[in-house]
Order: C-alpha cells, then structure tokens, then sequence
C-alpha cells in the first residue's frame, strides 16, 4: 500500500526539472518547452537559482555535476575552483582554521566556467536564451523568502557598518525586505547582460559565443573587477580589514574540466559519484556498510531504532574515514580502492554493535595511519553575525541543528535520456561582501582546508578543498541513466540523500514518498564549515520518526536532537525508465520552495 506523501510524484514523457527553488524549476522547464535538452534546462535553472536564492548561493560559488549523454558514460563536470597560488599554510599564520566569512577563504569562483562548459559541450543553446530567464528575475525582481528575509535582518548591521556592496542590493531603501516582497539585483543583471553582448560580439557561431562568455568572466572585465575590488584590503564581518588571497591571475588560470566518476554497485544499480575531492565517496561507503551491516532489509519497514542506529553508526564510520583520507586526488594520494572495497566495509562494519559510539573511528589502511583532526567541539564566538555555512545564526552565534548547512541542487532528465545532477554552492550574501561593480559575493569555500599539513585536505596552492557539494547519479547495469537526486544541506546531503536512495534502491517506486521520509543525520564528525566543531554522539531526528524509536535511540546512547517537524533536507529527484520512456519527478516539501515541473 503506497505511504503517505506531501505532493503526487510527477509522472510524463517530455522532459522533468526538480529543484530547490520553484522559479528555477519553471526555468528549466521553460527552457525544455522551447526546444533545448536536458544540459540547457540545468544551466538555465543553474543561474536561476544564483539570483533567486542569494542566502545559498551566487555567482561566486562552485559547482559539481554529475551527467550522462545519452549513450555515453556518466562523467563528473568539476566546476570547484581552486585555492590561489598565495594561499599557503604561512599566509594563515597565528590562525589554527581558515576563517568561514570575509575575502581571506575565497577560492576561485567556478560555477560560471562550469556551467557555460557544459552549455558548449552538450547543449544546444546560446548563452543569451540559458541566461534570459536569470537576467529578468534580476531586473525585474524575485519574491524575498522569508529565510532571506531573516539573513539580510540579521545581516543588516554588518551590511550597514562594513559591506557597503551587499547594502546596495540587499537593504533597499535603508532596511532589509520584507518576506514576499520582491527584490531586484541590477547589477548582477547588467553583469550578465555584459558578458551577452560580448559573446554575441564573437559572431554567430554558438561556440564562438561560449568561449567568448568564458574569456569575459575569467580573463575579461569580470576578473578585473575582483581583482579591482581585492587590491586593497576588505572588512570581514567583524569590520577588521584583510588582504585577500585570490586574484584576477588566479581566475584567468582556472578552467573547470571533466573526470571519471567514482561508483559502486547496488544490487542491479551503480552510484555514481564525484572524487574525494567532494565528500560524495562517503555515501559509497555507506552502501558498502549498508550491505555488510543488512541495513536494507528493513527499509521498507518505517524508520524502526534499529534502522536509524545502523545508518547512523555506518555514516560516522564513513565520515571518520572522509576527515581522515579525502582530498583533492591531483595534491594528495587517497586509497579510494580499499576504501571502497567489500572487504574494508566488513572489517568497519563489525565495530558496529547496539551502542552509539562516541568516538571518531576512521579505518587504517595498510601501514599508513589515519589523519585525527583536532576536536573543536561547538561553541562560536559572540558578535560575528556572518557565517561559514549559508545558515544564519542568532546573537550568541548558534544555528538551530535543523537550520545548518543549506544550498541549492538540481536535476533534469529529458525524453531522449540526457541527466544531470547538479548541486551549486558559494557566494552565498552571508559569507563575503558584494563586489558593487558585479552585484555578487565571493564564496568562502577554502575554509574547508585544514592548516595541519598532515592532513590529505591540508592547504595548497592551486588545490581543491575537499567540499561537501554531491550531486547523486544512479546507472542500471547496462550503463542507462535511471535515477538523479540530491539535495542541500553540508555535511548532511550524502546522510538524508542516502536514506532516500536507500528506499528508492531497495523497492520505493514513488519519488516522493522516498523523498518523504522523517530524515535524520548525524553532526558527530569534525563539521566542514568554520569553526569545524563536532558534536559527539550527536543525532538530529525529525519528530516523525516517532516517540519510541527517540525513546529506545536514547537508551542506545544516542544523543538525540528532536528538530522541528518537516525540516531536515531539501531532496530533488527525476528518474527515467529505459524501456517504457516514462519520466518521473518530486521535490521535497521541506522549506516549502522546491518544486518539481515536467510533463
């Protein structure tokens, strides 16, 4: 008997978006309805969800994506960029972390790169009909969510004081907006009706185009603006000036490129994700722990105890194992085989037994002993109101468990079986001023780098931090592409998309359902946002899984965190049946601003 769900999943044959954001997915579809494929629809949505959900993310961020052509092979899109070649461990000398706000912890910006590569190589459209829709909502204006409200309220007295850019696009008229009125971006519109006009300047050929969009952004008016804007130091949230790291050089050296993916099997099904420079291996991991430990028997039994404690004692196994080995796999050797090998998973899964454990447990390979982080444990200092995480937190600094981590993703399946999977993230308002002369922020992301040089994600130049972004792509044995999910949320995405891709992977056919289900995470892992604390025994759980099931969480050991109902993950999914054509589409209800659009 089918289980309850908030919305009907979405069922047709044309073309499905999900998204976080309603606007972006009507994007996408409006973009499939005239005549683009999958690849122009996510791009579309792609800078959509830039304007339209500036607490999450901007222009200034990264991007991951997880693709299949159809016909080809799943590839990874790596639109993460890189530290720059003066961000040494020296440059942050006196400091133990990298800070989470300011201008010191921008990486180079990659999302744009990314996303018009991704235009060029496997869509069909010009950059003016991908950036059409973006552009007018920015003119135009978009409806202010009350969570945006909220951040630019809680921001105003840093935007007033310090960030005089972030003032002039998010306190019009002197005060932050109201939520469900609308607020306009002229300046990122006219930033991205520049770089049009001078892609169409290259001449008709759609490519030409493309690569002249790419050279505006990273070697044209776009990089000097930053650089202009870095040439002298920048105010952090707390009004004391820094001198950034990055530079116009560092954009012009960057391109975003293509790689294999990283997957494991699931019963008939491959999981396909990015390298260690994401964090996606951990959810490979967690199958392999899932298979070990049996976990899928029952999970199509409710969110019993016994469920919620093996998924939860397998993630802090998996994430133990990401602190200690991830990085960035061009800087740093990572033993992804063993990591992902049935043997290693039975070895990690007998240390699994009716407690919860209170300790970090990262496995040891071979002779080489696992990186231990230092424990910070949770706590933030008073009078900061800006952050590292797109979240915002109240006077004393603290963030509601059901309130950390958040971003953007997206998928998109269309009728010939092109999908994509893609989760953007960075520049978000709250994390580093508005550059005035482009109407974005930088993103933060090298606060994610530990200045420990025996760390694999230890700080190097021209290295990528070991991020949290992670898109999800699911392939049947004969390589076609069935399944793309994901959803926001930092350190949580690959726990609460685990869980829904369990059930999907063991039997639930309904999307949403799967999408549904009372999630749950844990925070008992060094965090990869500043101040990197860690919260042992930690486990964040919906009420709706039930008071017994917190009851016998709790005589476990668990120490459980009863968020507020309908708050943990923001899931997207679209699917695709091979044989019959049928396309299927949900978004999660949570938040109450992700939709799913297709017919």
């Amino acid at each position: 008997m089918p289980g309850f769900t908030t919305r009907p999943q979405l069922v047709g044959d044309f073309g499905m978006v999900a998204s976080t954001h309603w606007l972006a997915s009507a994007s996408g579809m409006s973009v499939l309805e005239r005549g683009g494929n999958a690849f122009d629809a996510a791009v579309a949505a792609g800078f959509t969800l830039q304007v339209v959900e500036p607490h999450l993310n901007g222009p200034g961020g990264e991007v991951p994506v997880i693709l299949r052509a159809a016909g080809g092979r799943p590839r990874v899109l790596c639109g993460q960029g890189v530290a720059p070649a003066a961000a040494t461990i020296d440059a942050f000398a006196g400091m133990d972390r990298i800070p989470g706000s300011g201008v010191l912890p921008a990486t180079v910006p990659g999302s744009f790169d990314a996303w018009m590569l991704l235009l060029r190589d496997h869509g069909t459209m010009t950059v003016r009909q991908v950036l059409d829709h973006a552009v007018g909502l920015a003119e135009r204006g978009y409806p202010v969510l009350e969570r945006i409200a909220l951040a630019i309220g809680a921001l105003a007295p840093v935007f007033t004081r310090h960030w005089t850019g972030s003032a002039a696009v998010y306190l019009p008229h002197g005060a932050a907006p109201a939520a469900g009125s609308r607020l306009r971006n002229p300046a990122l519109a006219a930033t991205y009706r520049r770089i049009i006009t001078e892609a169409e300047g290259a001449g008709p050929d759609r490519e030409a185009q493309i690569e002249a969009a790419r050279r505006a952004w990273s070697q044209g008016f776009v990089a000097e603006a930053v650089g202009a804007f870095l040439s002298s130091p920048v105010p952090d949230g707390a009004g004391v000036p820094h001198r950034a790291l990055l530079s116009a050089q560092d954009m012009a050296d960057w391109r975003a490129h293509y790689e294999d993916t990283v997957s494991v099997s699931y019963g008939d099904h491959t999981v396909h994700k990015t390298g260690p420079w994401g964090q996606g291996p951990a959810m490979l991991q967690q199958f392999r722990l899932a298979e070990a430990l049996g976990t899928g028997r029952d999970v199509l039994d409710g969110v019993s105890a016994e469920f919620v404690h093996r998924v939860t004692e397998a993630a802090k196994l998996a994430f133990a194992d990401r602190e200690a080995w991830y990085g960035d796999p061009l800087h740093t050797d990572v033993p992804l085989r063993e990591l992902l090998s049935t043997g290693y998973a039975a070895r990690r899964a007998a240390l699994v037994d009716d407690a919860a454990s209170l300790e970090q447990r990262p496995g040891r390979i071979g002779d080489r002993p696992p990186f231990l982080p230092p424990e910070y444990l949770p706590g933030r200092t008073p009078g900061d109101r800006t952050t590292g995480e797109p979240t915002v937190g109240d006077e004393a600094g603290a963030t509601p468990a059901d309130l950390r981590g958040d971003t953007c993703h997206l998928d998109v399946v269309d009728a010939a079986g092109n999908m994509v999977s893609a989760t953007p993230s960075g520049g978000w308002l709250s994390s580093s001023p508005v550059i005035p002369d482009l109407g974005f922020p930088l993103g933060t992301r090298a606060q994610m780098f530990w200045l420990d040089p025996a760390s694999p994600n230890a700080l190097e130049p021209g290295k990528r931090p070991r991020t949290t972004l992670s898109p999800t792509l699911v392939t049947r044995a004969d390589g076609e592409a069935v399944l793309a999910i994901g959803t926001p949320g930092g350190d949580q995405q690959d726990q609460w998309t685990f869980t829904a891709l369990l059930r999907v992977l063991n039997g639930v056919d309904d999307l949403q359902e799967a999408l549904d289900t009372p999630m749950f995470h844990t925070n008992a892992f060094p965090s990869s946002f500043h101040p990197r604390e860690t919260v042992p025994g930690d486990l964040v759980v919906e009420p709706g899984v039930g008071e017994d099931t917190i009851g016998d969480l709790r005589a476990r050991g668990h120490r459980v965190q009863v968020a507020q109902p309908w708050s943990l993950g923001r899931l997207a999914a679209v699917a695709r049946d091979p044989e019959s054509g049928e396309l299927r589409a949900a978004a999660d209800a949570r938040g109450s601003q992700g939709y799913a659009a297709g017919r």
